[in-house]
């Protein structure tokens, strides 16, 4: 499974740079950013989803700057996690009537860190859309990261915290060379699953929504898998070991 999962991302890295679709600073080993992120942007901002949410959680990838910008612009709340949720309170709230900046520049990685107000978990507010990074997606709503295991993990915290449950959205933005052919993403039962993947040319609907709606959208509680973290991962996250030292 594992060696599966390195094997496509090399391929829709290599896919990207080859057909001239990453941008600065390039597609290996990260959630790449891609030509059209702006368009993709777009076309998310015009779903029902976006419009009804008034919190988002986002991933703080360069390829959903874009995103990010669009919620502080449009009035929306915005959690973006610390990178590698490296700080005892790891998120950042983005609060558009409290900037003190553009919404352009408090959108960036840089920006988040100053104008955000540092939260904690039990800080966080209810969750209307989840917007993650992708490497490569399919229509069903499968999602491969970048192999960190991060978005799964700020997801599952989420979810133990009551932030995010079984009818929260998620959504990605993509290019359209990462949209893979359905069933080629593998998937495990604890991988969360996506709702909308928006690319520069389309919004999808992942078709997995309609089908799961009795079983909660399809979508079980994943809780974080405590035997797939190593004790340097633990304690390299101040939560995490937090949370270990309550078990």
């Amino acid at each position: 499974m594992l060696a599966r999962k390195a094997a496509l991302r090399e391929r829709v890295w290599r896919e990207l740079e080859r057909r001239g679709a990453a941008r600065f600073p390039g597609a290996q080993g990260r959630i790449p950013n891609f030509a059209g992120a702006a368009r993709a942007a777009e076309r998310l901002r015009d779903t029902d989803a976006w419009r009804r949410a008034r919190t988002i959680k986002a991933n703080p990838d360069a390829p959903q700057l874009p995103v990010r910008q669009r919620a502080l612009e449009d009035g929306k709340i915005v959690f973006v996690a610390v990178p590698r949720l490296a700080d005892e309170r790891p998120f950042l709230r983005l609060d558009p009537e409290r900037l003190e900046t553009t919404p352009r520049r408090a959108a960036s990685i840089g920006g988040a860190a100053r104008a955000g107000r540092p939260v904690r978990v039990e800080e966080l507010e209810p969750v209307d859309l989840v917007v993650c990074g992708c490497v490569a997606v399919d229509e069903s709503g499968a999602r491969l990261g970048k192999g960190g295991g991060f978005s799964d993990l700020e997801y599952a915290l989420a979810w133990e915290a009551g932030l995010i449950g079984p009818h929260t959205l998620v959504a990605t933005t993509v290019h359209e060379l990462q949209v893979r052919p359905t069933g080629e993403i593998p998937v495990t039962a604890h991988d969360f699953m996506l709702d909308l993947i928006a690319t520069p040319e389309r919004v999808i609907t992942c078709r997995r929504s309609a089908g799961a709606r009795g079983r909660a959208r399809g979508r079980s509680a994943p809780g974080i898998r405590w035997d797939e973290l190593t004790p340097e991962k633990i304690a390299a996250i101040p939560l995490l070991a937090r949370l270990a030292r309550r078990r």
